[in-house]
């Protein structure tokens, strides 16, 4: 069992790692980019306040582009509209977080799993007549299988941690979604309805 155990050590090491780094990326990237975005929509330049959307990464930056595109929404379609966009986009955030859920619970299964099988190897000195120092052998088996048990409990825990680690980080996304999107919608009400922006390709940088 020690084998199934270090594959579920290597995927949640990797799984840990790599949504740490896309979650704080957009948390970063969402908050620079909603201060821009509302202060060129301010300043009534909605072109370059979608080029930024459009330049930029991340569940913050889709929801502020679908905004300016349809600018031309009255306040409570594009709110509903924005819900539903979030709703797409919230998704692509906690993706392969049920990989760590499933090490959570699998991992001291096969521990315990290592475990009995060990016991049971161990337990057949007993019957065997011809092995010496059997009580010598019987508990150095037994410590040597509990060792699975201890494996697979210290990975549910580290995984454990790194689950509820990354499941604020969502919530703090999820929130900065939702601050955006207000933000830009209470700008837009305050303004003249303006036709719809085209979705154009973002322009290629310098």
């Amino acid at each position: 069992m020690m084998w199934p155990l270090f594959v579920c050590a290597i995927l949640s090491v990797a799984v840990i790692i790599e949504r740490s780094v896309v979650l704080a990326r957009s948390a970063k990237s969402g908050q620079e980019l909603a201060d821009r975005v509302r202060q060129l929509l301010e300043q009534g330049r909605d072109q370059l306040a979608l080029d930024a959307t459009q330049r930029a990464d991340g569940p913050v930056a889709s929801l502020l582009s679908d905004a300016i595109r349809h600018r031309d929404l009255s306040y409570n379609l594009l709110e509903k509209r924005l819900e539903e966009r979030a709703l797409t986009e919230t998704p692509k955030l906690t993706q392969r977080l049920n990989i760590l859920d499933t090490i959570i619970t699998i991992s001291p299964l096969l521990g315990l799993l290592g475990t009995v099988t060990g016991m049971i190897a161990a337990f057949h000195v007993v019957g065997d007549p011809s092995t010496a120092n059997g009580p010598s052998a019987i508990t150095g088996g037994v410590a040597e299988a509990l060792i699975a048990t201890a494996t697979g409990l210290t990975i549910a825990i580290v995984t454990l941690i790194g689950y509820n680690s990354l499941g604020e980080k969502v919530k703090k996304v999820v929130a900065e979604m939702e601050l955006s999107s207000t933000q830009v919608l209470n700008v837009l009400a305050t303004r003249p309805q303006l036709p719809p922006i085209p979705n154009e390709a973002a322009p290629a940088r310098a």
